[in-house]
C-alpha cells in the first residue's frame, strides 16, 4: 500500500516536503505504520490535477458512464471486504463488527450514488407568453474535503460519492491520525478506471494541508466533518475566496423517554446509540431525558445494562475499543475527574476488559445520574462512552432540555403517544429525528446534518447531490 505518498493525477509521489508521520494503533499504543505529511505545495498541485479532470475526460464524461464507475467501486470494495475491515479495526481501534459494517457502508454510499449519478435532473418553470425557463443542476467544479478520524472509511464514500456522483473534481485531505483505509480505497478507486485528476489524496496535518485546501483559491466547495473549532476556522478560510462550505459540526443529541414507553427496547438502543465507536459519533446519543415519574425505576434498568458493558482492543470484539489518541483519552477522562469533584454520582460503569494493553487509550463506559442542566456533562460533546441521565417533568420540559444546548444533530423520541410523536418531531430543533429508534442502517439515503453549532448544508441521500451542485438559470425568448 502507498501509505508513504500523495494521489495526485492518477500518480503516486512522495510529498513535496519528504516527511512523513507516524500512525499508532489505539489499541496498544504501538506504531503500525507512517503516512505522507502532505504539505501546501502537494494541495496546489491536486487542486491544479483536479481542475484539469473537471475541464476534460471526468467533466465530460456523460452521467451514466459516471455512475458505473461508482457502482464498479462499491463492488470492488466489498470483494476486499476482509482486508478493508482489518485495515480500519487495526488503524481506528473500532471493534471488527463495527469496522465490517463500516466497510459494507463506505460500498454502499458507492452503490447509491452511482445509481444516482444520471438522475439529477433538472426542471422547468411556467414564465411569460413567449419564454421557456429551465434550471439545470451542475457541478461546482473542484471540491476539497477534509474528514474526521472516527469514520474515514465510511466519510470516504460518504463525502467523495455525491461529490463524483455530481460530476465534481475532489480533493481529499483525510485525518492524520486515522487514514489507512482512506489510502487503500484510492488505490482501488485508481484500479477501477476513473480518469486522472478524478480523485486526488493528500494526507498530512489539519494545520498543514488542511489549512491550505481549505484557503485555496481555486476550490469551488469545502466538506468538512469535524469539531465546531475547526469548521469556524474553514469557514473563515473559505470565505477570503466566498466558497460555500457544507459542515458537519458535532452535537450532543438527546434520547429522550417518556413514560408510556417500551423501556426494553429503549434501553437497549440508546446503550447501543452511546457505545457504538465508544461514543466517538458525532450523532451520539449522549443525553438521556427521563420523565421524572419513570426515573429511578428506568435507571435501575438502564444501569444493570451499562455495567455488562466492557471495552477492550479491536480485535476482541467488545462492546467498546478504546478512543484514538493518547489525547482523546485525557479529554474524556477529564470529564469524568472533573464531574466526579462535582459530586455527579455515576450510576454505573462498565469495564476494561483485563487483557487490554495498558498502552491502549481505555475508557470504561460510564453513565451518570441527575446530571445537572447546566453542568458541560448535559451541554458539551465529551466524544467519548459517557452518558448523562437527567429527569424532566412534562413534554414541555422535555423539549426545553432537548432544545437547550448549542448543538441539534439528532435526536430520539420514546414514546406510544402517536399525538405527541408528533408535537416532538416538530418542535426539537435537530437535523434528523427518530421515533421509537435511533439511527437506521447507516442512513446512506437519509439526508443528514444539523441546526446551530452542528453544522449546515446536508449530507447523504439525494440532498447531498443538491449541495455538491448549483443551479443554473436558462431563459429562452422564443417569441
Amino acid at each position: 500500500m502507498n501509505s508513504t505518498r500523495v494521489f495526485i493525477d492518477g500518480h503516486w509521489a512522495s510529498p513535496t516536503s519528504g516527511e512523513i508521520l507516524d500512525m499508532v494503533a489505539p489499541s496498544t499504543g504501538e506504531k503500525i505504520g507512517t503516512i505522507a505529511r502532505g504539505a501546501a505545495a502537494d494541495i496546489d498541485m491536486a487542486v491544479k490535477a483536479a481542475r484539469r479532470a473537471f475541464e476534460g475526460p471526468w467533466g465530460q464524461m456523460a452521467a451514466v458512464d459516471r455512475g458505473r464507475l461508482l457502482s464498479r467501486l462499491g463492488q470492488k470494495i466489498l470483494e476486499h471486504e476482509d482486508e478493508l475491515t482489518a485495515l480500519e479495526a487495526l488503524d481506528t481501534g473500532k471493534a471488527l463488527k463495527l469496522a465490517r459494517n463500516d466497510i459494507k457502508a463506505v460500498a454502499r454510499y458507492f452503490e447509491f450514488y452511482g445509481g444516482a449519478a444520471d438522475k439529477l435532473h433538472g426542471e422547468t418553470i411556467p414564465f411569460l407568453n413567449g419564454y421557456q425557463v429551465m434550471i439545470l443542476r451542475e457541478p461546482r467544479g473542484v471540491t476539497g474535503h477534509i474528514i474526521p478520524w472516527n469514520y474515514p472509511a465510511q466519510m470516504f464514500g460518504r463525502t467523495l460519492g455525491p461529490a463524483l456522483a455530481a460530476g465534481n473534481a475532489a480533493v481529499l485531505k483525510p485525518a492524520e491520525e486515522a487514514c489507512l483505509s482512506c489510502i487503500r480505497l484510492t488505490e482501488l478507486a485508481a484500479e477501477v478506471g476513473f480518469p486522472d485528476g478524478a480523485i486526488n489524496l493528500v494526507p498530512g496535518l489539519g494545520e498543514e494541508a488542511g489549512a491550505a485546501l481549505s484557503s485555496h483559491p481555486d476550490i469551488d466547495l469545502i466538506s468538512f466533518t469535524g469539531s465546531p473549532e475547526v469548521g469556524v476556522l474553514i469557514q473563515k478560510a473559505a470565505a477570503e475566496n466566498h466558497v460555500p462550505c457544507v459542515l458537519e459540526l458535532g452535537g450532543k443529541s438527546p434520547q429522550i423517554v417518556f413514560a408510556d414507553a417500551d423501556h426494553g427496547k429503549a434501553i437497549e438502543t440508546i446503550v447501543a446509540a452511546l457505545v457504538q465507536n465508544t461514543g466517538q459519533t458525532c450523532s451520539a446519543g449522549s443525553r438521556v431525558l427521563i420523565e421524572r415519574s419513570i426515573y429511578d425505576q428506568f435507571m435501575t434498568q438502564l444501569s444493570r445494562r451499562f455495567k455488562n458493558l466492557r471495552a477492550g482492543p479491536h480485535q476482541m470484539d467488545l462492546d467498546c475499543g478504546p478512543v484514538i489518541s493518547k489525547v482523546q483519552q485525557e479529554r474524556v477522562l477529564g470529564f469524568l475527574e472533573r464531574a466526579r469533584a462535582d459530586n455527579i454520582e455515576i450510576a454505573a460503569q462498565g469495564e476494561v476488559h483485563a487483557g487490554a494493553s495498558d498502552g491502549g487509550y481505555f475508557v470504561p463506559p460510564t453513565l451518570f445520574r441527575l446530571v445537572p442542566r447546566d453542568h458541560e456533562l448535559a451541554r458539551e460533546e465529551v466524544f467519548g462512552p459517557v452518558l448523562a441521565a437527567i429527569p424532566f417533568d412534562d413534554e414541555a420540559d422535555a423539549i426545553r432540555l432537548a432544545n437547550g444546548t448549542d448543538f441539534g444533530l439528532i435526536a430520539g423520541v420514546w414514546t406510544d403517544s402517536g399525538a405527541r410523536q408528533m408535537r416532538m418531531a416538530k418542535a426539537i430543533r435537530a437535523g434528523q429525528v427518530y421515533i421509537n429508534g435511533y439511527g437506521a442502517g447507516g442512513g446512506i439515503e437519509l439526508p443528514f446534518g444539523g441546526f446551530k453549532k452542528s453544522g449546515h448544508g446536508r449530507e447523504k441521500g439525494f440532498e447531498a447531490l443538491r449541495e455538491f451542485t448549483v443551479a443554473k438559470t436558462v431563459v429562452f425568448n422564443h417569441g
